[in-house]
């Protein structure tokens, strides 16, 4: 019988396959024999992203950006305090559990850890038949002979599957874990910086084995990570997170040949070279990044930002749309794109920019007065 679409898929083949609208996460902290209250960690704030099918999308920041608990918001391994996650055209919020049992089966996760990602009671065999037992009806010679070929895929031998993760180096444990992820067939994954506890010989053969697996198995990949070499290689497009908010939105080489925001130059100005000849003026940041439970008013970077002008302390940034499928979220992008990323030019907004930000108040202040 020809299996029926799911009445509740309304999805072009343009569309995203995975995105946020005006996405929060936020996490109460109460501390002390008297749970004092505390203001709560503002870790995600009104993130709106699309995941395009088939390509590879990166999440970069500093620690403390907020870029693994977006993903994890994404593939609703945490649930949003607001706004909305849509996959395939649904709601994830608003899914009966049968059909959210399948996107379960369609969204996987990588973990950072490959020494704490793996259970060391269970046999490589188990771990990784896991999701099939859990997702498919198969007969257990069916699910051995489907962990063998996924050991297999990875690079691993089937005999392997009698084994236990501490048998394991660092790689080849992230292999299992790659395995895992691919057991339930997935469409999406999501390397949570798959490849960040693994020596820098291993990462680059674990970076090439997920770029082989995306183009074998048609998937979709989002990448949380810190470590830009890794993202130049293997992403489509980056988006770069800080304080709990996207700064910058633009494709690979556009965004490491020409940064647009002050932060993702300042990123990109800290990234070793390999030769002294080689080295450029650095854009150091003062200070430290501020607590994401008390953020600063306005641009939650002017407070390390060089260009910092009254604008930026008073009034949030919109996310504007550039020429070259770009965003960024900076009231004074351009004049600090015209002066250089180490120019300390004081710039003045646009006059179209400003009418914008203008017309964003008075919807804010309208706002504030239909609520009180």
């Amino acid at each position: 019988m020809k299996p029926q679409p799911d009445p509740d898929v309304r999805v072009a083949p343009d569309k995203p396959i995975l995105e946020s609208i005006a996405v929060s996460k936020h996490f109460s902290s109460e501390t002390g024999l008297l749970q004092r209250k505390k203001p709560p960690v503002q870790a995600v704030n009104e993130v709106s992203l699309a995941v395009r099918r088939g390509e590879t999308l990166a999440l970069v920041g500093e620690s403390g950006s907020g870029k693994s608990t977006l993903g994890r918001v994404l593939l609703n391994l945490l649930k949003p305090t607001a706004g909305d996650v849509i996959y395939e055209g649904r709601n994830l919020a608003n899914l009966a559990p049968d059909k959210l049992r399948q996107v379960r089966r369609d969204l996987q996760i990588i973990f950072q850890d490959p020494f704490a990602s793996l259970n060391p009671r269970m046999s490589v065999e188990a771990i990784v038949g896991e999701p099939i037992w859990l997702h498919r009806d198969d007969s257990r010679s069916a699910r051995q002979d489907k962990v063998a070929e996924l050991l297999r895929t990875v690079g691993l031998a089937p005999e392997h599957g009698s084994r236990y993760p501490h048998e394991f180096s660092g790689g080849q444990r992230q292999r299992i874990g790659i395995a895992r992820a691919l057991a339930s067939e997935p469409r999406l994954i999501l390397g949570d910086e798959p490849v960040s506890a693994l020596d820098v010989s291993v990462q680059a053969q674990v970076v090439n084995l997920l770029e082989d697996l995306k183009h074998q198995f048609g998937l979709t990949l989002v990448i949380v990570a810190h470590g830009l070499a890794v993202i130049r290689h293997m992403s489509d497009r980056v988006a770069v997170m800080y304080l709990g908010e996207i700064v910058e939105l633009a494709p690979v080489d556009a965004l490491f040949e020409t940064p647009l925001h002050p932060y993702t130059q300042a990123l990109m100005a800290a990234v070793p070279v390999s030769h002294p000849d080689l080295r450029h003026p650095r854009a150091v940041l003062a200070g430290d990044m501020p607590s994401p439970s008390k953020p600063p008013s306005g641009c939650r970077f002017h407070t390390r930002c060089p260009h910092v002008r009254p604008l930026c302390r008073e009034h949030k940034p919109l996310f504007e749309s550039v020429e070259g499928e770009r965003q960024v979220a900076c009231h004074y992008w351009r004049e600090i794109a015209n002066a250089g990323a180490g120019s300390l030019i004081v710039p003045t907004p646009s006059a179209a920019y400003t009418r914008r930000l203008d017309l964003f108040k008075s919807h804010q202040a309208l706002s504030l007065e239909s609520q009180q």
